[in-house]
């Protein structure tokens, strides 16, 4: 795992979606296609907003997935990720080869998993694109996270801390509007990919930060286990990474 501090987080954005689009590239001239993960939230805002403006990407040749959903919510609601991505991300850049969204309020959310499971085992993830929680989680794997299930896309139930996250960050008005369950990519699943860019600006994120990145590795801090991974690179500004030890911000 590679730290990168930056003073604010527009330069952050600038940076990991530059580092982005050239992994993308790098799939497509090996592969002849990329397929990628997509994070949403206030900590994609920079990265998404940048990496939509590169010119360089033939984005027919990228197939998309994202980490998770809310259970029971419709791409109307306006906390909805697959609305987030929608409007933030794939009307920007056009026609993509493919996009699998997680129907969040599909019927019955283990089928709609295990329609995800067959299709992401189909296509090796090149990049992934993630954040850390202010609880340390990683997608909606909230603490104490699963880091043993082989299933790509599974149910998970949100922790008070990451539903009042979301209220917090303005996706809703009341903490009782936050949903209690989704369906999210799992720890295995997201290691499983060549290369994690992982965008964490703010203040509010700092002792995340610091458990996940100088802690041991815990499922108590589920974000932790990104230390393990061989190509992962963590973007922060001097907001996030306050916290961190002389050595780390050096």
């Amino acid at each position: 795992m590679k730290l990168e501090i930056f003073d604010s987080k527009e330069e952050l954005g600038v940076k990991s979606a530059g580092d982005t689009e050239k992994k993308i590239r790098d799939a497509i001239k090996k592969n002849g296609s990329a397929n990628i993960i997509l994070a949403t939230g206030a900590s994609q805002f920079e990265t998404l907003k940048n990496l939509v403006a590169s010119k360089e990407i033939d984005w027919s040749k990228v197939v998309m997935f994202h980490l998770d959903e809310y259970a029971g919510m419709t791409d109307r609601h306006p906390a909805s990720f697959r609305k987030y991505l929608k409007e933030r991300f794939v009307v920007k850049v056009g026609d993509l080869k493919s996009i699998y969204f997680i129907n969040g309020d599909a019927e019955d959310v283990e089928a709609e998993c295990e329609r995800l499971n067959e299709i992401i085992s189909r296509h090796p993830i090149d990049v992934a694109l993630v954040g850390i929680g202010e609880n340390g989680h990683l997608a909606f794997n909230d603490p104490p996270a699963d880091f043993e299930t082989d299933k790509p896309y599974i149910v998970v139930e949100l922790d008070e801390a990451c539903r009042k996250q979301q209220m917090g960050e303005g996706w809703f008005e009341t903490f009782e509007d936050v949903p209690e369950k989704a369906i999210s990519m799992s720890v295995k699943q997201i290691l499983k990919s060549d290369s994690i860019i992982c965008s964490v600006p703010d203040q509010r994120k700092a002792k995340a930060v610091q458990e996940c990145l100088e802690g041991e590795v815990s499922n108590i801090h589920p974000a932790s286990v990104l230390q393990t991974h061989p190509d992962c690179t963590v973007y922060l500004d001097r907001d996030s990474s306050s916290l961190l030890s002389e050595m780390e911000q050096s």
